[in-house]
């Protein structure tokens, strides 16, 4: 028999020899601090760096949120802004074209009221000067009247022609 087939047949895995315990764990610990010095402090500096890096975009996304939020909350300000500035010039655009209007319309008033004041002072005026030609007239009709009549009594009494007389000679004492 062979050493392969000697070490096959004492083999148990139920109940393992105390050698095969010894070099086992000797093995493991060699292995395992091979592996401690060659692979754990990269691993761990591999994660710590990992960490930091996932840490530092938490951060970054953290500050980017509120600087979001700052923008938007600035936006929404220059916005309400905004918004209450046009309402403030349309408001005042009303007011001046209700401003406008009103003068309009009371400029119109008062000049209407000048020309029909005008009017009626030149109608009034008319009627005065029509009035005083008319008196005139009147006046001329009445004395060309009086005066025929005068005329034709006066044409042959003595009497009245003394009359007359008198009355001149008063006129020019007076």
């Amino acid at each position: 028999m062979s050493l392969f087939s000697i070490v096959l047949m004492e083999f148990n895995p139920i109940k393992p020899d105390l050698g095969l315990i010894l070099w086992t764990v000797v093995i493991f610990a060699i292995f395992w601090l091979l592996i401690a010095k060659t692979a754990f402090k990269p691993i761990a500096n591999a994660l710590k760096k990992r960490e930091e890096d996932i840490q530092g975009a938490l951060d970054e996304a953290k500050k980017a949120k509120e600087e979001m939020s700052n923008l938007k909350a600035a936006n929404e300000k220059l916005l309400a802004e905004a918004r209450e500035e046009r309402a403030k010039m349309l408001k005042e655009a009303k007011e001046t074209k209700n401003k406008i209007v009103t003068e309009a319309k009371q400029a119109a008033k008062d000049e209407a009221a000048k020309v029909m004041n005008q009017a009626s002072l030149d109608i009034e005026n008319q009627k005065k000067a029509a009035m005083m030609e008319v008196k005139n007239e009147i006046g001329a009709i009445a004395l060309s009247i009086a005066e025929k009549v005068i005329r034709k009594e006066l044409a042959g009494n003595s009497e009245q022609e003394s009359f007359v007389n008198s009355l001149v000679d008063d006129v020019k004492l007076n």
